[in-house]
């Protein structure tokens, strides 16, 4: 790869990260300022030029309080009576009862969930292959344990194995270094893996080895001890035919 061409992709891995996050950043803020309720909310004496930035930072107020105000109320027993009713009620419905109880489980895996789940394993799914999955703190009846294994590089599908621990073998690493192996496809790089560096093809096998006008050494070498093997073999008849020469004289 020449100079340019690995500056390009250097630089190019370095913004587009950045050039994403920013983008997430601006539709997360353009939704939360243009929320109408708001409005109501926001004072008068702010100047037009901030309005937006008060709008958002009035909708994370609200949605903070309010998120302070349920949890609260959740301690209570009227709270988990009622959110009892609310399970029940939504389990009810067919289509929208997976995408509530999904959601409400990746809510509280991902926010209540024990130092297991931030683990990452290895599995051996064949002979002399491994394969990451995550602990997903769960157990089954018979003592196994459930793992999720996401696919590469979108970690939203996956397999959700039952494998028994002695199967599972730690990786070392923080659940970070995990995702980043899984995302970026194995190209990440990890403190526990180590880059390849590719063999060179043996002298005789190289491509500019067989270009036209290029010496090869080994057909060089060959050369020199086929000439000096010729030399010795007509240096060997000669002196044969100078002692035949001899002995017909005498």
């Amino acid at each position: 790869m020449s100079t340019w061409k690995r500056d390009f992709a250097s630089g190019l891995i370095v913004l587009a990260p950045l050039l994403v996050l920013l983008l997430v950043i601006r539709w997360i803020y353009l939704h939360i300022a243009s929320i109408p309720l708001i409005d109501a909310l926001q004072p008068n004496w702010i100047p037009a030029p901030l309005e937006p930035v008060s709008r958002v930072v009035i909708a994370i107020a609200v949605l903070s309080t309010l998120v302070l105000a349920v949890g609260y109320f959740m301690r209570t027993t009227l709270g988990r009576i009622a959110e009892a009713k609310i399970d029940d009620t939504i389990n009810r419905i067919p289509a929208l009862r997976v995408v509530y109880n999904a959601s409400k489980l990746a809510a509280e895996t991902a926010i209540s969930g024990t130092e297991e789940l931030q683990n990452p394993v290895y599995i051996e799914t064949w002979a002399g292959i491994r394969m990451t999955a995550f602990r997903t703190g769960k157990k089954t009846r018979d003592g196994k344990i459930v793992l999720f294994m996401p696919t590469a590089p979108n970690i939203t599908t996956g397999f959700v194995i039952e494998v028994s621990p002695d199967r599972v073998e730690d990786t070392g690493e923080s659940v970070e270094e995990g995702m980043t192996r899984i995302l970026s496809a194995g190209f990440g790089e990890s403190a526990h893996q180590i880059p390849v560096e590719e063999e060179r093809p043996p002298a005789d096998d190289r491509p500019e080895d067989h270009r036209p006008g290029v010496a090869h050494p080994g057909r060089a070498a060959e050369a020199t001890s086929d000439a000096s093997g010729e030399e010795s073999n007509t240096g060997g008849a000669s002196g044969g035919r100078e002692d035949q020469s001899t002995d017909g004289s005498r």
